[in-house]
């Protein structure tokens, strides 16, 4: 009954159709929120902290990382996102907010900007967006915790925060001064992606935070004239990488032109595209599942109750 709880994406045998698993009911729905936001929180008004991380760039982390949060937004979810890409700050532009600047109600803390139902904060609204943020690793950490702690967040289920690519200085220090309910992880399926992906998971392990997942971004090519499907950067390789790392794949996501353009328009694409809203929809509700731990137990324990 509860097999989307347990559901492993799969290389798709024919890629004319990504593989998406079944979703949860309107019970089963509400019980995982329940058990979402019956736990501890992890910081004042946010119940819970993902990170989006990868090994490398150029991956599609950011856009990734956006329509995560906007379809969350979508499924209920009271939603925040944190940009913490410091050197190329992104997400403004993905949101239509490029050139926003950050404003404060007592010139201490800051308001956070609000688009398409989510909360969002942004190195990108306090630096010229011409200017290269030129910082060492610590005073960029630094930074980056002074923003999340200074930001008036409004009470948030989740906080989806879009790390900087690589696992150096500013990876570390946010995975240890945060408490974070666990990382997702972005990779294409290419070989060179796929080697600093697996550092990545590397890194999370050793700070004792839990990967819910992995993403495999550009797993295919579908050409729109013809139908003809390529696999461009290679054939399921992130699929391998998750399992030889023991951890789950949360979905198989297109190399498709317009995720690009509705990113650049600053019109997130799971508010346009399909199949892309179902394959990030079947992502979100595994991944709300992997935070929480749920069972098919205990779903049905509450949905019992009930």
């Amino acid at each position: 009954m509860f097999n989307w709880l347990k559901k492993t994406a799969k290389p798709a045998k024919n890629h004319h159709k990504p593989p998406v698993s079944d979703e949860p009911s309107t019970a089963e729905r509400e019980a995982l929120v329940g058990l979402l936001r019956s736990s501890e929180p992890v910081m004042a008004n946010i119940q819970h902290i993902v990170l989006v991380a990868s090994g490398k760039g150029g991956v599609g982390k950011s856009t990734t990382a956006v329509n995560l949060a906007v379809m969350l937004a979508k499924l209920g979810l009271r939603t925040g996102l944190l940009d913490a890409d410091i050197y190329g700050p992104s997400v403004p532009m993905m949101l239509g907010l490029q050139g926003a600047r950050a404003d404060s109600p007592d010139n201490k803390l800051l308001n956070p900007k609000q688009a398409f139902g989510i909360s969002l904060q942004s190195i990108g609204f306090l630096i010229e967006p011409e200017k290269a943020s030129v910082w060492r690793g610590p005073m960029a950490s630094q930074a980056l915790l002074q923003l999340i702690n200074e930001t008036l967040w409004p009470a948030l289920d989740i906080l989806i925060v879009d790390m900087p690519p690589g696992t150096g200085d500013i990876q570390l220090t946010l995975s240890q001064k945060l408490k974070v309910s666990g990382a997702v992880i972005v990779t294409t399926p290419q070989d060179v992606a796929l080697s600093d992906a697996g550092k990545a998971i590397t890194m999370f392990n050793q700070v004792k935070i839990p990967v819910l997942g992995l993403i495999e971004n550009m797993s295919y090519y579908l050409c729109p004239q013809c139908g003809y499907s390529d696999d461009i950067f290679g054939t399921a390789g992130g699929v391998r990488l998750a399992g030889h790392y023991q951890v789950p794949v949360l979905g198989q996501l297109p190399l498709e032109r317009q995720i690009r353009e509705h990113a650049d328009q600053g019109t997130p694409a799971v508010l346009k595209l399909q199949p892309i809203d179902e394959i990030y929809r079947t992502i979100a509700w595994s991944m709300l599942a992997n935070i929480t731990g749920a069972t098919a137990q205990q779903v049905e324990i509450i949905i019992t109750d009930d």
